[in-house]
C-alpha cells in the first residue's frame, strides 16, 4: 500500500524538475544582469548588425518582454548602419511570434506543474507521508540530472544537428531557417550566442537539482537519526 504513495510522489518530483528547468531558462536569459551585452561584445554583434550597443538593447528588451506577452507586437524601429527601419521583418515577426507561443506555453506549463507539486506534497503531507516524497523526489532528480548530463554530452558532439532537431520538434514550419544577409535576428543571437545559453542554462539547471537532491538527503537522514534516537528512548 504505501508503494502507491510514490505515485503522486514521483508526480511531484517531475513537476518540480519542470518548474526549476523553466526557471533555469528565464533565470538565465531575464534575471541575469548585462547578459545579453556580454553575450553581443563577446560575438562582436554591433559589427554585424551595425548599431550602437544602446540601441541593440533597446531592442533586445522590447524583444524579451515581447516574449512574456508583456508587449502586443515587435514593430520595432531602430538605426541600423545609420539608417532609421524596422528592425524585424515580416519573417522574422512570424517567427518570433511563434516563439513567444513556445515562451507562454512554457510558463504555463511551469504554473500547472506548481499546482501538482502543491497539490502532492499536500496530500502525502496530510498522509504523514512526506518522506515518500523527499526519496520520490531525489529518485526523480537523480535520474533526470542523470539523462540531462547524457543530453548535453551528446548535444555537445555536434551543437547544429540538435539544435536544428529543436526546431524541427518545436516549430511546425522552416521560419526559424533564417538568412544572415536578410535577417538581423540571426546576426544578434547567432548559434555561438545559442550555445553560451545553453550552457548557462544547464550549469543553472544542474545545480538546482543537486542542491533538491543534497537537501532531500539532509532531511531523509534527519529523520532517521530522529527514528534513532526515539527507539533508544524506548528501548531505555
Amino acid at each position: 500500500m504505501k508503494t502507491l504513495y510514490y505515485i503522486p510522489g514521483l508526480a511531484a518530483a517531475f513537476a518540480l524538475i519542470v518548474i526549476l528547468l523553466i526557471t533555469s531558462v528565464e533565470a538565465v536569459v531575464y534575471w541575469t544582469p548585462g547578459y545579453f551585452e556580454k553575450e553581443y561584445e563577446k560575438h562582436q554583434v554591433l559589427k554585424e548588425v551595425r548599431m550602437e550597443m544602446d540601441e541593440l538593447l533597446e531592442v533586445t528588451e522590447h524583444m524579451m518582454d515581447y516574449l512574456r506577452g508583456e508587449e502586443e507586437d515587435l514593430q520595432i524601429t531602430a538605426v541600423v548602419a545609420g539608417e532609421e527601419r524596422n528592425f524585424f521583418n515580416s519573417r522574422e515577426l512570424a517567427h518570433m511570434e511563434d516563439v513567444k507561443n513556445l515562451f507562454l506555453g512554457g510558463l504555463t506549463l511551469r504554473r500547472l506543474c506548481m499546482w501538482i507539486f502543491l497539490a502532492a506534497a499536500v496530500f502525502l503531507g496530510v498522509r504523514r507521508h512526506l518522506r515518500v516524497l523527499f526519496r520520490a523526489i531525489l529518485l526523480g532528480t537523480g535520474i533526470f540530472l542523470a539523462a540531462i548530463c547524457l543530453l548535453f554530452a551528446v548535444a555537445s558532439t555536434d551543437f547544429t544537428k540538435y539544435f536544428t532537431l529543436f526546431h524541427r520538434i518545436f516549430f511546425n514550419n522552416d521560419l526559424w531557417i533564417l538568412d544572415p544577409d536578410m535577417d538581423l535576428l540571426i546576426n544578434i543571437v547567432p548559434e555561438p550566442f545559442f550555445i553560451d545559453t545553453a550552457a548557462e542554462i544547464g550549469i543553472l539547471f544542474g545545480i538546482s537539482l543537486a542542491a533538491v537532491m543534497a537537501g532531500c538527503v539532509f532531511f531523509l537522514k534527519k529523520w532517521k537519526r530522529k527514528e534513532r534516537q526515539d527507539l533508544t528512548e524506548k528501548v531505555s
